[in-house]
């Protein structure tokens, strides 16, 4: 978990960001010295520097977007891709089944 210090600079470095200022070391120390928030003097440098060169604002607007780009898996090849389709409709209708046993009027706890 980030430490209140990473925090800190996270959140001057979203303030710099937000108002189309460039992220440096000096401009973060500021907007930390402005909020009276104390950090390690080697924070504002490590985050100006990791974050040279990047265009916060796309990392922020994008953050799911890797996630679900490359989460299921390939599709079978050649015929079996029909199958497949019928393999789930069929499972779809059994679960249908299942679900509808459940509203037969009476619960658990009745």
């Amino acid at each position: 978990m980030a430490s209140n210090d990473e925090l800190a600079c996270i959140y001057a470095a979203l303030i710099l960001t937000d108002d189309d200022v460039a992220v440096t070391d000096d401009k973060l120390s500021t907007i930390l010295k402005a909020a009276n928030v104390n950090v390690e003097p080697f924070w504002p440098t490590l985050f100006a520097k990791a974050l040279s060169g990047m265009n916060i604002k796309d990392l922020i607007t994008n953050v799911g977007a890797a996630a679900m780009s490359g989460g299921g898996g390939a599709a079978p090849a050649g015929g079996d891709a029909g199958e497949a389709k019928e393999e789930k409709k069929e499972e779809k209708k059994e679960e249908s089944e299942e679900e509808s046993d459940d509203d037969m009027g009476f619960g658990l706890f009745d």
